[in-house]
């Protein structure tokens, strides 16, 4: 039920008309007579001379008959009193509420009735009451007639006086000033004045009641001077017509009823039976008086009021009503004995004075009782509207909702009980409404209850949790897409998992996507839906870093399902290469007609673009209305017009764990990798030596053609100079492979050509040894020695061997990498080599050294004589005298003359020819260049005698080590250091 306050508007269309509802009655207020503490204010109301009464400013103000005004306080004590009129009695007193003025009105029959304005905060220096601001006769044409009705606007700009007689005089000014004021009549009728009031807007409207019409006259603004407008037919009694504080709406009591006028005329009414005698308003609250209703009441009635009642009405009965109309209930009634005289309000009560002067003050409940009257009379609607009329907080409402719902529950009305607990839901605790419905097993009810929780953001785990299980139990697809797509607050991690526990997958990866969990996307199209190939689609869809960790973490599974694809993932991503994957565009296409969408599609259609897959399957109705999408060249050049995304590339290494049992594929990775150009160092390295161990790997486990092919792939990354393998690993896995070219091309490389043939001849490989012999032999000639012994090692070796002995032995020989001692030593070390073997060698090394022995003989011979001649020479020069008989110079060619120059070499120069220059040492110049070349080789040699490194390496590169021990030996390297 909707929480307005909705005003019923009954529009009486005659007199008497009924709208047929009743009011309901409650004591809504605490009733005490007032009993003023001393005897001269209890007096006051009893007291035949009380004329007038009024309240405001938190005081109550009393006119009398001899003019007198006494001012009470809140403890009804006089506080004040002053005389205001000399003449007349004070019919008329009303205080402006909110200022220091009031307004006094006194009246005799023989004179015109007078106003005063009095200023109680300022005293009057003669007198010490209050100054009087103003005063003036009221004017009615010199007709003696009561005042029947008294209005004034707030800043006494203006007073409307109604007359018994039937006419309203005006009158304005600045009354507050005394600068004088202006009267005029403004309406005249037959039928007396009951009632005037003022209406403030852009108009200034004045409100006439008569015993026989209501009316209003704009007397300022727009329509100002027009004749007065009647409203209504039907007019009001004396006192029975106010106006009410909070609106401004005009309030008419009839006999039938309660009319209310506003600017644009008749408003609403309220059927209210009873004559009507007086009405005023308290806040929201219209008072009434009402008497017993005669037989004999006619207008006379009416009149009497202007005249005085007989003697016998203090003795009549009056009903008092307090009245809600807009809630259509009445707050407070009670029967009085005697008639009531006047009604006002102060101090926020209410006041109610009898006739035989008894005071009773009304004194208004507070809200929190009022809502407990009405709980115990079951009335929760009225109990709602009455506190969104005060505009209690939320709390407070729902407090009211709650026990309204809760009533309802009881007597099984669930619906309406639920929608009272939804209006609550915002400061109500849910496991209190849940209880009820899951004790009563209203399933749909409950729903209804935890979708509204989710919707106010109150929902926790576990109401997430009942909600989807109910959905669940109900089989409700529907409402479960609905819940998820409404975009509700819920808690996601509760609906994700109910969602996947009760296999609702599609509505699951909604969610997920919906919500960016991009990681529990993945995981669910491949642990639920085991939608391998829209698992890997969405990782290509995705920024590097969202789609590398799902990868990783999936990577496996996807290399068993979707090999090709999940490679190239691999491959795009470990080569800086990747793109997003983006849809192929589609022209575009008619709409396709007949057939349902299924739940899944319904979910599709509220992902974003870019998380949708690219290819669908077409339902039989949609086939003939395929879209055109390009062909697949023109996709991957539309692709690779996107440029790559720029992140991280990760060392190939990390994925290489991913291809376990997935050796095609692996080596797909590793060759693309490779082709990659700016790929570091170090990872080559990994990807050579991983793609090398996977190839033996693989030749392992085949046989014929299939091993050898695999064995040359192996071979042929290890065969070439820039190939970036650590030797060690290579020699490693071809140990363990078994597989000897790759140990051979490693040896090779690091040029281990020894440890080449080594590991031929430990295995008896006579063919190997030889090929290796013949193809390092001329660059390692030390094979050859190793050759002898391996030959001779077994008959078996020596018989492979055949010819190839003697061929050994030749180029031992010839290269003088052994000496004969050193092959007989070699070749007797096993009993396998024969002396006829090694005849022919034998006799050509015997017959070389023979020859190399005379030669070394001659020589020597030879070396003896040219040093005896020169040593003789050399005497010769040292003890006897040179004769030279050259006659011409060595050096011009011109004939000799003296001064002449002779050396001992037999040269003669002319002194001049020899550029002498002082006494100086003179060296012949034809000699000198020999003489330096001889100084210098001894000088260098000298140097070359401490130089013993220089020796030994010499010595270990020679072949003939005998003949390098003599070379140096002559060079002074052994002789002994001179003494100084």
């Amino acid at each position: 039920m909707a929480l307005t306050s909705v005003r019923s508007v009954c529009v009486a269309a005659s007199k008497g008309t009924d709208c047929g509802f009743q009011w309901k009655a409650f004591n809504f207020f605490d009733v005490s007579e007032v009993r003023p503490a001393d005897s001269e204010s209890a007096s006051l109301f009893n007291s035949p001379e009380l004329s007038s009464i009024c309240s405001g400013s938190d005081n109550i103000f009393l006119g009398s008959s001899d003019g007198q005004v006494r001012i009470l306080s809140s403890a009804f004590k006089v506080v004040r009193t002053f005389h205001a009129h000399h003449s007349g009695s004070i019919t008329h007193i009303k205080q402006i509420d909110g200022t220091s003025l009031l307004i006094t009105v006194s009246e005799d029959l023989s004179n015109e009735p007078v106003l005063k304005v009095w200023a109680l905060d300022k005293p009057d220096k003669k007198t010490g009451g209050p100054k009087c601001l103003s005063s003036l006769n009221i004017s009615n044409g010199r007709k003696q007639f009561p005042i029947s009705a008294l209005a004034t606007l707030d800043n006494v700009s203006q007073l409307a006086v109604g007359f018994a007689n039937g006419s309203v005089t005006v009158i304005r000014g600045d009354l507050i000033n005394d600068r004088g004021a202006k009267q005029r009549t403004v309406f005249e009728s037959e039928e007396p004045i009951t009632g005037v009031e003022f209406r403030e807007g852009p108009t200034t409207t004045l409100y006439l009641a008569t015993t026989g019409r209501i009316l209003t006259l704009t007397i300022s603004g727009r329509g100002q001077g027009q004749p007065a407008k009647n409203l209504d037919d039907n007019g009001c009694g004396l006192g029975c017509m106010t106006v009410d504080s909070e609106s401004g709406d005009v309030v008419v009591a009839r006999d039938d009823a309660i009319y209310y006028y506003g600017p644009n005329g008749r408003g609403p009414s309220y059927a209210y039976e009873g004559p009507k005698q007086l009405v005023s308003t308290f806040g929201d609250l219209v008072a009434l008086v009402t008497q017993p209703r005669t037989d004999a009441a006619s207008k006379t009635s009416i009149l009497r009021k202007f005249v005085g009642g007989g003697a016998d009405d203090r003795y009549r009965s009056s009903t008092f009503a307090l009245l809600d109309t807009d809630l259509k209930y009445v707050a407070h009634t009670e029967l009085l004995t005697s008639q009531i005289r006047t009604l006002f309000a102060e101090w926020g009560d209410f006041f109610l004075l009898t006739l035989d002067g008894r005071l009773f003050r009304y004194h208004e409940k507070s809200l929190n009782q009022k809502l407990e009257i009405l709980y115990q009379r079951d009335l929760y609607v009225l109990a709602i509207n009455l506190a969104q009329k005060v505009g209690v907080d939320i709390s407070q409402r729902n407090v009211i909702l709650r026990r309204y719902g809760d009533y309802l529950h009881k007597k099984g009305d669930y619906d309406t009980a639920m929608q009272q607990y939804l209006k609550a839901i915002d400061n109500t605790e849910p496991s209190q409404v849940i209880r009820k419905f899951l004790d009563s097993q209203r399933i749909n009810n409950l729903i209804e209850y935890l979708e509204e929780l989710h919707e106010h953001d109150k929902a926790t785990v576990d109401h997430t949790t009942l909600l989807l299980n109910c959905y669940a139990k109900l089989k409700d697809t529907d409402k479960l897409e609905t819940f998820i797509k409404s975009g509700t607050n819920f808690d996601l991690e509760t609906a994700i998992a109910m969602c996947r526990q009760g296999g609702y997958y599609d509505q699951a990866v909604f969610l997920s996507k919906k919500h960016g969990e991009h990681d529990r996307v993945v995981d669910i199209l491949i642990e639920d839906s085991q939608k391998y190939d829209e698992a890997i689609d969405y990782i290509h869809r995705h920024e590097p870093e969202v789609a590398y960790p799902n990868l990783m973490r999936y990577a496996r599974v996807l290399l068993e399902h979707c090999p090709d694809e999940t490679t190239q993932l691999f491959i795009e991503y470990y080569t800086g290469q990747y793109r997003l994957k983006k849809d192929t565009p589609v022209a575009p296409t008619q709409a396709a007609s007949g057939g349902a969408a299924s739940a899944v599609q319904n979910l599709a259609s509220f992902i974003p673009l870019p998380y949708r897959q690219a290819t669908v399957t077409p339902s039989p109705a949609t086939q003939d209305n395929q879209p055109l999408s390009l062909s697949t060249e023109e996709a991957a050049a539309a692709a690779k017009a996107d440029p790559p995304r720029e992140y991280k590339v990760p060392r190939p290494r990390t994925a290489f764990s991913s291809f376990v049992d997935h050796p095609d594929q692996f080596i797909v990775f590793l060759e693309a990798c490779l082709e990659e150009a700016e790929m570091d160092e170090p990872d080559k390295v990994d990807l050579h030596t991983t793609l090398f161990e996977i190839c033996l790997d693989i030749a392992g486990n085949k046989t014929g053609q299939e091993k050898q092919k695999w064995e040359t792939k192996a071979k042929t990354l290890i065969d070439g100079q820039d190939i970036s393998m650590d030797a060690s690993n290579v020699l490693l896995l071809s140990h363990l492979s078994d597989f000897r070219d790759g140990t051979v091309l490693v040896r090779e490389q690091q040029g281990l050509r020894f440890d080449i043939f080594r590991s031929y001849a430990s295995v008896g490989d006579t063919a190997s040894v030889l090929k290796a012999l013949r193809k390092y032999g001329p660059e390692e000639p030390q094979l050859y020695p190793a050759a002898l012994a391996y030959f001779t090692s077994s008959p078996k070796a020596l018989q492979e061997a055949g010819d190839e002995l003697d061929k050994v032995l030749k180029k031992i020989d010839e290269d003088g990498l052994m000496a004969p001692l050193q092959v007989i030593q070699t070749l007797s070390t096993n009993a396998v080599a024969t002396m006829g073997m090694v005849k022919k060698y034998l006799g050509e090394t015997i017959e070389r050294e023979r020859k190399e022995i005379s030669n070394n003989r001659r020589l020597i011979e030879s070396y003896r004589g040219e040093t005896d001649a020169k040593r003789k020479e050399m005497d010769e020069l040292g003890t006897k005298s040179a004769v030279f008989q050259t006659r011409r110079c060595s050096a011009c060619g011109g004939s000799l003359d003296l001064p002449t120059v002779h050396f001992l070499c037999k040269h003669s120069f002319h002194q001049r020819c020899l550029n002498q220059v002082g006494d100086a040492d003179v060296e012949c110049p034809k000699c000198a260049p020999t003489n330096n070349n001889i100084r210098a080789f001894r000088k260098a040699q000298e140097d070359s005698a401490d130089r013993h490194d220089m020796f030994l390496d010499t010595l270990q590169r020679s072949r003939d080590k005998f003949g390098t021990i003599s070379e140096f030996f002559g060079r002074g390297v052994m002789a002994a250091p001179a003494l100084e």
